[in-house]
This record gives structure tokens, sequence and C-alpha cells, in this order.
């Protein structure tokens, strides 16, 4: 008797941990980087490297699997995916080759009278919350590190900080948008991120994005930059800008100004400034990746 799982853990995970630590090698890591980057042990990356763990030719072969340690090699080495998020990607293709597909095939080989059980195997759902989770973790991320490689964006920092976040696609509370922790803050010149991001840091970018999807503007990423009247000139060129209050509670004040418009994204808010309240710009696009390179284009 043999299960599933065994094929899973015998053939399928030392092949794709094998596979991913040459890819990673591959773009310049070190063993210990290799190891850090995998949650394995320095051994364990070194018998990958000489060849002491066995592969299984058709996982090797199978282009889905290729696919994935590539796209997975590519976002460790960019900083864009996280190791709980390789994981997640990794756990749902297994699920997908278990149901009459690559390790079905492999089990019935190992366990032929399978083969006339027409059996079933229950798959997890590909678009569960904790993937929706890390993708939505790593467009923030990636829409920081456009900012942060941008020249000139640190001018840009209002005194009370920037943040870039995105929100889940059903988001309700501030708990449910990714931003900065602390918001990024202008040092001698250069933009400096506190920290990774998390969900519920945000409440102040994050809620002008809520108060603005409540008002039917279908925006998940936001970025909030300086105001100056010759960048909202030139944003107001391409896209579709809209002054709220800065005397009202920020969220009220934009569900007031975008009651019964047909906003589309992208948009720009903004407010000029009141006694106590700085003026900013805040730019609304379909992610932060997308947000971020808006502003980076007037830079």
């Amino acid at each position: 008797m043999k299960f599933i799982e065994e094929i899973v853990v015998e053939e399928f995970l030392p092949t794709i941990r094998a596979m991913l630590a040459e890819d990673l090698r591959d773009r310049g890591f070190t063993q210990h980087e290799v190891a850090e980057a995998l949650g394995i042990s320095q051994s364990a990356v070194s018998k990958y490297a000489h060849g002491d763990v066995a592969r299984h030719d058709r996982i090797v072969a199978d282009e889905r699997v290729r696919e994935l340690v590539d796209r997975i090699g590519e976002g460790l080495a960019a900083g864009d995916v996280s190791r709980v998020a390789a994981l997640v990607e990794i756990e749902i293709l297994i699920r997908q080759l278990e149901e009459d597909d690559l390790l079905a095939d492999l089990h019935e080989e190992a366990m032929p009278k399978l083969a006339d059980a027409n059996v079933e195997f229950a798959v997890h759902d590909p678009d569960n919350a904790l993937r929706e989770r890390e993708r939505v973790l790593a467009s923030v991320r990636r829409g920081l590190r456009t900012l942060r490689n941008a020249s000139g964006f640190a001018a840009l920092i209002p005194n009370v900080g920037a943040n870039v976040v995105e929100a889940l696609p059903d988001a309700e509370t501030i708990d449910d948008v990714a931003g900065v922790p602390g918001r990024l803050v202008d040092v001698k010149g250069r933009a400096m991120v506190p920290g990774e991001p998390e969900f519920g840091v945000s409440e102040h970018v994050a809620s002008v994005l809520l108060a603005a999807r409540a008002a039917g503007v279908p925006a998940r990423g936001a970025v909030n930059v300086r105001y100056d009247p010759d960048l909202l000139e030139a944003m107001g060129t391409e896209y579709e800008t809209i002054e709220f209050d800065a005397e009202e509670h920020s969220p009220t004040a934009v569900r007031a100004a975008l009651e019964g418009r047909d906003v589309d994204v992208p948009v720009v808010l903004y407010q000029t400034g009141a006694v106590g309240v700085e003026p900013i710009v805040y730019v609304l696009a379909g992610d932060a990746v997308e947000a971020a390179r808006i502003v980076r284009e007037y830079l």
C-alpha cells in the first residue's frame, strides 16, 4: 500500500527542492543564502548541488514544474516572494498534479490497482485566502522597489510620511489592506522603509483607499506623495484629478467628493491643506505596482 502523499514526499519534494537550489545558485546565491531562502540545511543544499539527491525525470520535464521553479526562483532573488508564498504556490501545484495528473499517474504506477478504481482526489482551492494575501504582499514589495529605485522619489515624501498600500479584493477594513509599517520617510535624500509590508499597519493611506472603494472606485492600490501644483497639473493631463476637503475627516471627505461620480482608475485624489493638515496627493490604481509606476513617471 502506498499513499499519494508518499509520492509527494519521496519523489516530488526532493526533485523540486533540488531544482530550486540549482536555480538559486545559478542566480548567484551562496550555499548559505540558498539554505536560508528554502528553509533547509546547508548540508542538504550541498547534497542537491552535488547530485546526491535523485531527481525524478518526469517531474523535472514537466513544464508547469519548470515554470514554477523559475517564477519562485526569480521572486526569491528579487525579494518579491516570501518563503510562505513559495510554499503556498508549490502546495497548490502539488494538489493540481494530484488530481488525475502527473502525481496521480505516478501513484497509479506505484499502485496499479488504482487505475481501475476511478478514484478522485480532493484538492486545495487554488484561490485560497492565504495565497491572495501573499499576492498582495508581493505586489506591495514590488511597488516599494519601484519607488525606492526611482531617482528623486524621496523629495516627494510628505512630512507625515508616504506609504504604498494594496487591498484584498473584498477589503472592508484596514486589516484587509497591506502597507509599510510606520510609513516611508526621507532620510538625507533617500526613501527609508522601516519594515516589511504587513496587513493592518496603514491607517492613513488605507483609510483613503477604502473610502474611495466604498464610493465605487475600483482601486486596490494607492500611494501618497507631497502636494505640488506642478505635479498635479502634469498628472491631470493623463489622469482624472479630484479634490476633497482637507478640513473634514479624510474618509468622509473622500466619499463626499466621489459621491455620484463614475470614476475609473487610475485616478488622482488631493487636498490642498488646512490648519494643521498637510496638503497631499493620493494616486489610486489597480494595484500597488501600478500606483508606484504612475508616481515614478512624474519624477
